[in-house]
């Protein structure tokens, strides 16, 4: 008999790996729906193998990415459930701008173009990125303390290295330039289809602690969608920094995640093909 379960692909952003999404998809899995957690194009399966070879992502850039996933959803036999963290959350938007989902969730995405807010904290969160220009064509790996800063600031420095050395691989320097740079962009690749009236619903989450996306870049993001009468909607978590998808308090964000599907007519099991 054909899966009838709602395919949910979980996408990473930069640094973390894509098991770093395992007990999403576990949860996933226990409510009924079909996950999928692909890495991004050139990923190693493991985060060894993946330190070992950084040049298997340098140079890869927003577009390229994003394709590599649409590539993925269209194999698939119906349009999934998208969720995205960080750049995986902007490409999850842009994914589903294009029509190749049925709802996505972003937490804390990647700046869109459009959004004009350029705090401090997010500017020295990129800065070993964004600080030398090289870093466009190469893979870049952050250190402890640049990690701490980025994703575990709200967290314990225990916790922040734990996660650092388990979870936290070279990534693309490329994608960072692309979205700082958007809004002087004619054809920004960190363009998103925000005014799409006929696209599945949206749920944007916030961490109002993240120093890497702070909250008033995704309040802004959310802003931008006023102009659509598609389903956008804003959820905000005190006291949380850009690791809430990893970090011992994931459970509340993914839990939210799945009442709002629910609630929103997404159930892991989908009884129009049943």
């Amino acid at each position: 008999m054909p899966d009838s379960r709602t395919p949910v692909v979980l996408i990473p952003g930069l640094w973390l790996h894509a098991t770093s999404w395992q007990p999403w998809a576990d949860l996933a899995e226990e409510h009924g729906y079909a996950p999928l957690a692909p890495g991004w194009p050139g990923e190693a399966a493991t985060v060894a193998e993946a330190r070992r070879h950084p040049e298997a992502v340098a140079g890869l850039g927003i577009d390229e990415v994003t394709e590599h996933y649409a590539g993925i959803i269209r194999a698939l036999d119906r349009p999934p459930v998208l969720v995205g963290h960080s750049f995986g959350g902007l490409i999850a938007q842009k994914l589903l701008g294009a029509g190749l989902g049925r709802a996505a969730i972003a937490i804390d995405p990647a700046q869109i173009r459009g959004v004009k807010a350029l705090p401090p904290a997010q500017l020295r969160a990129g800065f070993p990125v964004l600080g030398n220009p090289a870093n466009r064509r190469r893979a870049v790996s952050l250190t402890a303390g640049q990690f701490r800063y980025g994703f575990g600031n709200a967290l314990e420095r225990s916790e922040s290295d734990d996660l650092y050395e388990r979870l936290t691989i070279p990534s693309p320097g490329r994608p960072l330039f692309q979205a700082a740079f958007a809004n002087f962009a004619r054809r920004s690749p960190a363009a998103v289809a925000t005014s799409n009236a006929d696209r599945g619903p949206l749920l944007l989450i916030s961490g109002q602690a993240d120093h890497t996306v702070p909250d008033v870049v995704t309040r802004s993001a959310y802003k931008l969608y006023g102009d659509s009468s598609a389903v956008t909607e804003l959820k905000q978590f005190p006291d949380r920094g850009h690791s809430l998808v990893v970090d011992h308090g994931w459970r509340a964000v993914a839990d939210h995640a799945l009442r709002w599907l629910a609630c929103r007519g997404f159930p892991g099991r989908d009884t129009f093909h049943l």
